[in-house]
């Protein structure tokens, strides 16, 4: 089982906020790949620092249940230090379940593949340095590509560094 995680940071120290994000969800498997840290503008109209944004693929053994894995990121994400705010707000850190596979999963509270990650260049830009060049979305059938050109009046995510 494949599952792919966006995480970003735009409180305190962004990267090693994003480091110690990847060290907790390795709990989950093993990370088998790491995008570059890209530097973004806040999204969602709520006035805040730029935020650090990085994806990461963890492959486990075990078939782990949607509802499972979101309530073990949501923990990571108090444990790390992420604190209740307004929507869309600044955050110390923050761990989103982008895909899992090509599964298709939608509930009131989690969708898979993330219900807006085709509108989010912090999502595609790092995602797709780690997608297997053949990926489509499970969904619209569009490649990483297809979503970002899509995006082509978006500012374009700035690479940092290495995860």
């Amino acid at each position: 089982m494949n599952i792919y995680f966006s995480i970003g940071s735009n409180l305190g120290n962004r990267l090693q906020n994003l480091r110690t994000a990847s060290q907790r969800l390795e709990e989950l498997g093993e990370i088998s790949a790491k995008s570059s840290v890209f530097e973004t503008a806040a999204w969602g109209g709520v006035k805040q620092p730029d935020y650090l944004n990085a994806c990461l693929k963890v492959k486990t053994s075990k078939t782990v249940e949607p509802f499972e894995i979101l309530k073990t990121v949501k923990n990571f994400e108090t444990e790390i230090g992420r604190v209740p705010s307004v929507h869309w707000g600044p955050r110390k850190i923050d761990i989103d379940i982008i895909m899992i596979d090509d599964l298709i999963f939608h509930s009131q509270i989690l969708s898979i593949p993330h219900a807006r990650m085709s509108e989010r260049l912090f999502v595609l830009v790092p995602l797709k340095e780690i997608l297997p060049s053949d990926f489509r979305h499970p969904e619209n059938n569009l490649t990483v590509e297809k979503m970002i050109k899509a995006l082509d009046n978006e500012p374009y995510p700035l690479r940092i560094t290495d995860l």
